[in-house]
């Protein structure tokens, strides 16, 4: 950068950190900062969506047997450019540098991230895009951070917005997805850093409003439940125990994912390597079990329609929660929220199947709501987003489903970072 070029980049630099003279309202230069963070992160997931559906659709068209051959090449390739371009890390290096590394997000490993990712998703493996959008748009909070000279709570705070930003694109739920990057980073049953949450919300706003102009999105549930009618006091109830159920079948996945865990460390092997090797899983399962391939945002809705025999959900959930799994063990890309939501919806069709008085919408809600509080520990923000992405109006049921996940979880959390020690 030459000479002139600097000093006039510090100049505006200096006028940014003066204080607004004369402003009788809250409103002050860092929402201008917090707003564009939003609507980059928002032109970010937008662009990632486009090139996700895209993929999507040229690899779908592979079926049948092909499906085997094309997730291991889709896997090899995720794999060589994770070894040759660098390991993004997964969910517990974000929380660990919030946490321990001043809030800072290393941008320098978003390429691999996107391109590896985009593999992984696109061609159906069992975990969905958030993770990958959460960290892109978390270390484009921390470089607008530095450019801005910011330090401390500030930087942190933007690194979070910038994880909001992306989540809520996602999910459109501006109140869900800043409480989620809140929520994901807690320690000892706190949130700590709720001076981020203003940030947050306001990079959350813009992020969305971007994300539905590039997309054309409307306002309107995700999932299209049946309606529910409140049938009274026991139906709180209700909701614990289905809570306690999926809460259950939370702790199978746990220990499912730290059965392969070992599985493929046992050997050391070149990440290409594994990811081939999952691939080739992957295929095979969904070869069996198509539904169980990709992350469950299009697939939830398709369960839904459906009205399959009680063998079949049986054998979904069971090899859904297999695939989520190798997925994330083989060094597969991608976030789990999602098809954990999927394992729910299944879950609470077989407690329908089971017992057909129940209400299949509040079974359907509190498993959802349970299992991804019992893996992510993140109760607030679970019944925010699945009030936004079901339209399910009582958040009542919900909370009481995500407590129960909550407070039943193992004492030793799936995301190591979010442990009492220190990082490791």
């Amino acid at each position: 950068m030459k000479l002139k070029q600097r000093r006039k980049l510090v100049t505006y630099l200096n006028i940014l950190d003066q204080p607004i003279r004369f402003n009788p309202f809250v409103f002050s230069r860092t929402f201008l900062l917090w707003a564009l963070l939003g609507l980059i992160g928002g032109i970010i997931a937008g662009l990632y969506w486009i090139v996700l559906e895209f993929l999507t659709t040229k690899i779908a068209f592979f079926e049948g047997w092909l499906v085997i051959p094309i997730m291991a090449i889709c896997g090899l390739l995720a794999g060589l450019i994770i070894y040759f371009i660098g390991d993004p890390g997964e969910i517990h290096l974000i929380v660990n540098n919030i946490r321990f590394n001043k809030g800072k997000l290393d941008p320098k490993n978003n390429p691999s991230m996107i391109l590896s990712s985009l593999l992984c998703v696109a061609s159906g493996g069992s975990l969905g895009p958030e993770a990958p959008l959460v960290q892109v748009t978390g270390s484009t909070g921390t470089w607008l951070g530095k450019i801005f000279r910011l330090k401390g709570e500030e930087l942190r705070s933007l690194s979070i917005a910038g994880m909001a930003s992306g989540f809520t694109a996602l999910f459109g739920a501006p109140l869900g997805g800043s409480l989620f990057s809140l929520e994901i980073l807690h320690h000892k049953h706190a949130v700590e850093y709720y001076k981020a949450i203003i940030p947050a919300l306001v990079a959350s706003s813009f992020s969305y409003v971007i994300f539905a102009l590039i997309l054309q999105l409307g306002l309107g549930a995700t999932w299209e439940l049946k309606s529910y009618e409140y049938a009274g006091l026991f139906d709180f109830g209700l909701a614990v125990l289905f809570g306690m159920v999926a809460t259950f079948v939370g702790w199978g996945f746990i220990y499912c994912v730290k059965f392969f865990k070992i599985v493929f460390e046992k050997k050391t092997l070149p990440i290409y390597m594994k990811t081939l090797i999952g691939g080739i899983l992957l295929g095979v399962i969904s070869y069996y079990f198509p539904l169980t391939r990709y992350f469950g945002h299009h697939e939830i809705n398709e369960l839904l329609e459906s009205n399959l025999t009680l063998t079949l959900l049986l054998g979904i959930l069971i090899f859904k929660i297999l695939a989520i799994s190798i997925t994330v063990t083989s060094g597969w890309r991608g976030g789990f929220i999602i098809p954990l939501f999927f394992v729910g919806t299944t879950l609470g069709l077989i407690i329908h199947q089971i017992f057909p008085e129940t209400n299949v919408t509040l079974a359907i809600i509190s498993c959802m709501a349970a299992i991804n509080a019992c893996v992510t520990r993140t109760p607030m923000s679970t019944t925010i987003l699945l009030a936004s992405l079901t339209g399910f109006s009582y958040f009542i049921p919900i909370l009481f489903a995500s407590l129960t996940g909550y407070f039943l979880a193992p004492r030793i959390p799936f995301i190591g970072s979010q442990g009492e020690s220190e990082k490791a």
